[in-house]
């Protein structure tokens, strides 16, 4: 889940991490193996709800399915009630970029770009997650934006090890984004997960002097998202005060993962590909 920028740098207060470092906390092995399953029942739900979307169903449909699934697992999820927010998986389609709420209203159409974005909080940690969804047969540019998204999340991913900086996981993203002609959204960001579905350190998907450049730890768990939009990067809120949208009604697409940093390399603790 994204968060507005001026959430996303003040964490949710819990009890203090055993490991830090600038803020940041570093993960123990048995914390590591609790993270791998509050994101496993992450990977399962949207993958169970990548099957079974299809034109008709409302977005409350899914988030009840997915509010279902998630206490089915012995998780809570991590979306509802935080800061407010009514439900369990942020919805957006089209040209809603981030935190779409889930509406009894909102009837998913063939031909749709649906982003859906959800947590869920298992014995004192999260995962976090986004898949976007072609549901039926989308445009050939709907189709490359969605394909461009996904690409961009795992360029960043493969630059992720203990001893590299977040400026190239950011910049291998940027340029990838940039190569095919779309823009990256800069004002929601990746995040550190783990006891706070928010924690530091911002994880940028372009390069900036805005926000600190840290240099990752084994240990680290990471929200990577790169934020796509098919023309202007630029966003405004609706009244709701969640739902963002794209200022000139272009398309966006969004991918995330939960990724555990280690000394070689990284894990992808939210892959769908294992559940």
């Amino acid at each position: 889940m994204n968060i507005l920028s001026n959430l996303l740098s003040q964490p949710a207060k819990t009890a203090p991490p055993k490991k830090q470092r600038r803020g940041i906390e570093l993960k123990s092995p048995r914390e590591i193996e609790i993270m791998r399953q509050s994101a496993k029942i992450v990977a399962t739900v949207l993958k169970e709800i990548s099957q079974m979307v299809k034109p008709g169903m409302t977005t409350a449909d899914l988030d009840a399915y997915a509010e279902k699934r998630i206490r089915e697992m012995d998780a809570t999820p991590s979306f509802k009630g935080y800061h407010g927010f009514t439900g369990s998986i942020c919805s957006s389609i089209n040209n809603e970029v981030v935190h779409g709420i889930p509406s009894p209203k909102k009837v998913i159409r063939a031909g749709d770009v649906l982003k859906v974005d959800t947590g869920a909080y298992y014995q004192g940690f999260h995962g976090d997650s986004c898949i976007t969804i072609a549901v039926g047969e989308v445009t050939p540019d709907a189709a490359k934006l969605i394909r461009v998204a996904e690409e961009a999340l795992y360029k960043g991913i493969e630059q992720v090890k203990a001893g590299a900086y977040l400026l190239d996981l950011a910049g291998a993203i940027e340029d990838h984004v940039k190569a095919n002609g779309f823009s990256v959204v800069e004002e929601f960001t990746g995040h550190g997960v783990g006891r706070n579905l928010h924690e530091e350190p911002s994880v940028f998907n372009f390069r900036t002097r805005s926000m600190p450049n840290v240099k990752l730890r084994a240990g680290m768990t990471l929200a990577i998202e790169p934020i796509l939009n098919a023309g202007s990067k630029h966003t405004r809120t609706l009244a709701d005060r969640w739902t963002a949208v794209t200022v000139d009604n272009s398309l966006s697409a969004q991918f995330e993962h939960t990724v555990l940093v280690t000394e070689t390399g990284y894990e992808i603790l939210t892959d769908r590909t294992k559940v």
